[in-house]
């Protein structure tokens, strides 16, 4: 089996370029993470065979990854040798269309990136509990992964220093809420008027909860509901633990844009 490990902004993706099974894939997946710690989610690309779709990505549980899409279309260009700047369409898990990302390569061998984010379902304001704690939160609903935004002035914000609170409650939100996956995205404005951004990402299909070091869906999320909240086109810069994400998103067009950096750390063959 052969696999590429690539880093997207510091959540770090594994893309297994072999056939496995799809039943077989979260078992795949688990071993994957085990062999290498770092490794914050798989995914499983095979080169396209619909017209107009360059790769298809299907995540291990089943859900969409702005990251992972991010690093599928990477891996096709660096295996097709294009240089220089690269349109890439990806056919991503739980998204229903084809996902369009732009590449530029840069002088280390790897891509600066430009993700067209999938449209939500809906963004609600919901009244969400945590004990006795309870807060109406916005919930960005996509098809393969919805997204909670906490902002640091709501009183579930202290569920960010308390791993297991905050990995149970993601848990039963996600089951509450009958997503495929859930995000918490812990969002703090810093006095430079920029945000800090701290994701909690939870999969069902992969039985999987990390404390991602970027999310690409969740820094959407984020900047769509800044988006609804104004009314107008935003551009927020979002600080992660792995490095800065930045959203461009417009209400009325409905056009997202995320904008990374993508690249290759290795490619693994096992007998």
């Amino acid at each position: 089996m052969r696999y590429c490990i690539l880093d997207p902004t510091g959540n770090i993706t594994a893309l297994v370029e072999d056939h496995v099974e799809v039943e077989r894939q979260p078992q795949v997946a688990l071993e994957i993470m085990k062999a290498h710690p770092e490794v914050e989610q798989v995914g499983f690309v095979h080169e396209a065979e619909a017209e107009g779709v360059h790769v298809s990505l299907r995540m291990a549980g089943g859900e969409f990854c702005g990251n992972a899409t991010m690093s599928a279309a990477a891996l096709f260009a660096l295996n097709h040798g294009l240089d220089g700047s690269t349109r890439v369409l990806v056919r991503a898990s739980g998204a229903r269309d084809v996902v369009e990302v732009k590449l530029q390569k840069d002088d280390n061998g790897g891509f600066y990136a430009s993700v067209r984010m999938p449209q939500p379902r809906e963004i609600r304001t919901l009244r969400l509990y945590h004990g006795k704690l309870a807060d109406d939160l916005d919930v960005v609903f996509f098809d393969g992964i919805s997204h909670v935004v906490i902002g640091d002035d709501s009183p579930l914000f202290c569920l960010r220093s308390d791993m297991t609170a905050a990995e149970s409650t993601v848990r039963a939100w996600c089951e509450a809420l009958g997503a495929d996956g859930l995000g918490l995205m812990f969002l703090e404005r810093n006095a430079s008027d920029d945000f800090a951004l701290t994701p909690l990402v939870y999969v069902p299909g992969s039985n999987t909860v990390f404390w991602e070091n970027s999310c690409a869906s969740g820094s959407a999320a984020v900047g769509m509901c800044v988006a609804s909240v104004t009314d107008s086109h935003c551009d927020v810069v979002l600080r992660e633990p792995g490095g800065t994400l930045r959203v461009t998103s417009d209400p009325h067009s409905g056009e997202t844009w995320l904008f990374g950096h993508v690249r290759k750390r290795k490619t693994i063959t096992l007998d």
